[in-house]
């Protein structure tokens, strides 16, 4: 839902209620993680999806039913002879989606959103079943909001079924740290922002670092990056990208980030600026379990020439490490695409 939010918060101020389905379970292949959702208006507008394109006809066609009658359900897709025609999930597997009609009004759905625009964590839960079923409560910092009454009910630590609830997990957005405002930074922010990085540059060069070059950034700091990085937490949600491949600003920049929480650690230049800049490393310390954390040079080998390519190279590395995936070509791999 996170994709959707803005959209889903703008309709609900407008005064227009909308059909919320979202992925509740789901078994054998199945691209789309548990809480994503597809949003249908009275206007038959739709924003983001359940399936990855297998079966959103059929949803988008149950939510326009549960928005005219109001009545929530939960809808079960799954591979059969029959349904492969009608539905297209030729992928296999099965997708329980919990569909239900959105007032302006939805306290716990608001809260909820706001919530997620703001970067902070909430968990959202919906009766899945019983007489309840579609009434929810969201639980943020400042407490419960919503008139579902969860009694003592235990509730996982990520998204799934608690009993009769379906319970979503909705976390920060991950942080990107780029350091070093050349040319390439320009499409990794831009790449990064599109997959719901919440992007940082910085550079201690002020003509280089301005809002005017990286207008999608979420922030641009003028500041020495060593400096910078003293100043933040970073945690394994964090990645640091280090574009500058100029020493001043890398080796002390790294000798903290090496050792710190954060989940990657890449640095841009060639196999002779690596190891110049390992030794130079080592020479002011850092132990070599730290020095096996650094990837140099940063991105996946897609032999690419321009800066986009090279961005697109780099966010792909992050994406794997990021998803423990070797990043292999999936046609010459066997077994499930979806893990």
């Amino acid at each position: 839902m996170n994709t959707i939010a803005a959209t889903l918060r703008t309709w609900m101020r407008e005064g227009r209620p909308f059909a919320l389905a979202s992925l509740i379970g789901s078994t054998g292949s199945s691209p789309r993680p548990l809480g994503t959702a597809l949003a249908v208006d009275g206007q038959g507008a739709a924003v983001g999806g359940v399936s990855g394109g297998c079966v959103e006809a059929a949803v988008y066609l149950r939510c326009q039913e549960v928005l005219d009658s109001g009545e929530p359900a939960v809808e079960s897709f799954g591979y059969s002879d029959e349904d492969a025609v009608a539905f297209g999930l030729t992928c296999g597997g099965t997708m329980d989606v919990l569909i239900a009609r959105i007032e302006p009004d939805d306290t716990a759905l608001a809260a909820a959103l706001d919530a997620i625009l703001d970067g902070e964590p909430v968990t959202l839960v919906r009766a899945a079943e019983g007489p309840e079923i579609g009434r929810a409560v969201a639980i943020t910092a400042h407490g419960f909001t919503g008139p579902l009454e969860l009694g003592a009910t235990d509730l996982p630590a990520t998204s799934g079924r608690a009993g009769e609830y379906a319970v979503e997990v909705h976390t920060p957005p991950p942080r990107l740290l780029v350091y070093g405002a050349i040319d390439f930074a320009g499409p990794l922010v831009r790449i990064a922002k599109q997959l719901g990085y919440r992007v940082t540059v910085c550079d201690a060069r002020p003509v280089f670092a301005t809002d005017i070059r990286f207008p999608e950034a979420d922030e641009v700091i003028v500041d020495w990056p060593h400096r910078h990085f003293d100043a933040i937490t970073v945690d394994a949600d964090t990645a640091i990208c280090v574009l500058t491949h100029d020493e001043k600003f890398d080796v002390p920049l790294l000798e903290r980030a090496l050792v710190s929480r954060a989940g990657f650690i890449g640095a841009m230049g060639s196999r002779a600026t690596h190891r110049d800049r390992l030794a130079r490393l080592r020479d002011t310390g850092v132990p070599e379990t730290a020095l096996a954390r650094l990837r140099s040079p940063i991105g996946l080998d897609l032999n690419g020439r321009t800066t986009e390519e090279t961005a697109l190279s780099i966010v792909a590395e992050i994406t794997a490490v990021r998803n423990g995936a070797t990043a292999g070509f999936l046609t010459e791999a066997s077994g499930p695409i979806h893990r």
